[in-house]
């Protein structure tokens, strides 16, 4: 499955549009790496748990993304786009979201 930020893609042809697909998963702050950030607050530094948990995120979005598609028919998702929001304290949605194709080489 392709997936791209672009709208179109050099040196393939869209041949049918399927709509748009999304994906999105919901995360809550773990306690252990609060106090960890904690410390981090005091002497500087990347959150690398905070890191992770986005990693893992954005990795479960894109996956329920791919799998919408998948669905659909498609081959590709493009114009791909992703936002966060917060749901509750300590929570938080990442969303991605683009455009289902099927797309063939010129």
């Amino acid at each position: 499955m392709l997936i791209s930020n672009m709208e179109v893609v050099p040196g393939k042809r869209i041949v049918r549009h399927l709509g748009m697909v999304q994906g999105s998963t919901v995360r809550a702050k773990h306690a252990g790496r609060d106090i960890m950030a904690s410390f981090k607050n005091i002497f500087g530094g990347e959150l690398k748990g905070y890191t992770e948990l986005l990693n893992e995120s954005r990795n479960e979005a894109i996956d329920r993304l791919k799998r919408q598609a998948e669905a659909l028919g498609a081959n590709a998702v493009l114009n791909v786009r992703f936002s966060t929001s917060s749901i509750a304290a300590g929570a938080s949605e990442i969303f991605v979201y683009g455009t289902a194709v099927e797309v063939e080489d010129r």
